[in-house]
């Protein structure tokens, strides 16, 4: 079984209001993201929020720890509830392939433009929270390496909404070719 999370505990700075409320085509980022996991997972819960569209779950060990927090609370979750693996997303990655899971199979591994979308092992816990407690760099990429994760690349790259102006583009984009 595997367990899909949407990280959504980011602070959206660069953004300069809450992403995940962002709206593309009607719909927003958040909900977008959590749809998109459904197609791949048995459960999908959102990370670093209070309320979304499915069950949400606080940032382990706490907030304020970037991505690698909502994956934390994600491991967890996939380890105490009998989940094989994790696939994660951030709350902005729109346009993910059909054949995702396919192509982060087997776990671990990492969409190389964007690390935040990868598919991990629910046994990678014991080595994120090694990292996350440690007086070390916390990045996705020093956990990637510390499983030893794939990179993967992809042909599309998803789309990675960091300014407004990143989500103008994209809905004009979506509106030409009739769709997003």
């Amino acid at each position: 079984m595997i367990l899909g999370v949407v990280l959504a505990g980011g602070q959206s700075t660069r953004f300069g209001s809450d992403k995940a409320l962002a709206e593309l085509g009607g719909h927003t980022l958040l909900n977008r993201a959590y749809d998109a996991l459904t197609g791949f997972c048995e459960l999908v819960v959102v990370a670093g929020r209070e309320r979304g569209p499915g069950h949400c779950i606080p940032d382990w060990p706490r907030a304020g720890m970037g991505p690698l927090g909502g994956i934390a609370a994600g491991l967890h979750l996939a380890r105490d509830d009998g989940y094989a693996s994790v696939l994660t997303c951030g709350v902005d990655s729109v346009g993910l392939p059909d054949d995702l899971l396919e192509r982060l199979s087997p776990a671990p591994a990492y969409v190389e433009s964007q690390p935040v979308i990868g598919h991990w092992p629910a046994d990678a816990v014991d080595a994120l929270e090694t990292l996350l407690l440690a007086e070390t760099r916390h990045s996705m990429l020093a956990f990637a390496e510390a499983v030893g994760a794939t990179a993967v690349k992809i042909g599309e790259k998803p789309a990675n909404i960091n300014t407004p102006a990143d989500l103008d583009r994209l809905g004009a984009a979506a509106e030409t070719n009739d769709g997003i």
